[in-house]
């Protein structure tokens, strides 16, 4: 059975899902068994916060390039199909207080609740993160654009510019 690790090389961190070594040299490395992409040196492979030397055959395993892509794709999907959408997390006082806004405007927003997707949940908001700049929830879009926290929303709401917002976003919606 093949584990999967992180490998730690002269303050490279490698992963790759095709990184094998090399038998006649076993602290030589090549990925996708190209030899101008090698590295020869002993590595040093992080397994569960546990440290330890390896030589002869390594298997890693890691997410691919294209997982990452395909949830900035899901991401740009749903809010581009949806007028509104919370980014969310069911104990967050300030996303309980975003979504009661948008209920007493008589709004019902897709609500997406990070803390209970599981693993997903946390890539997820690492995604959010790297598209808007934003980590923190409630993550709000509207009409296909963010539009910030629960404060930039509130602030919206007060200058009298979310209704606007919520009427441009329905109107644009694609059924």
């Amino acid at each position: 059975m093949a584990e999967s690790f992180h490998l730690i090389t002269s303050r490279i961190i490698i992963t790759a899902s095709s990184l094998t070594t090399n038998r006649t040299q076993p602290s030589s490395l090549s990925f996708n068994n190209n030899p101008s992409l090698s590295y020869h040196n002993s590595i040093s492979i992080v397994n569960g916060g546990r440290q330890r030397r390896r030589s002869g055959d390594v298997v890693v395993r890691a997410m691919t390039a294209s997982f990452g892509s395909r949830l900035i794709e899901s991401v740009n999907n749903t809010v581009f199909q949806n007028p509104v959408v919370i980014y969310s997390k069911t104990w967050c006082s300030y996303s309980l207080e975003v979504k009661s806004l948008f209920k007493r405007l008589g709004v019902e927003p897709l609500v997406i609740e990070l803390d209970q997707l599981g693993p997903q949940g946390p890539q997820l908001q690492r995604v959010l993160e790297r598209l808007t700049g934003q980590y923190t929830v409630p993550n709000i879009f509207i009409g296909g654009k963010h539009i910030g926290g629960c404060t930039d929303t509130v602030k919206l709401h007060h200058k009298g510019e979310l209704k606007s917002l919520l009427s441009e976003a329905s109107k644009q919606r694609v059924p």
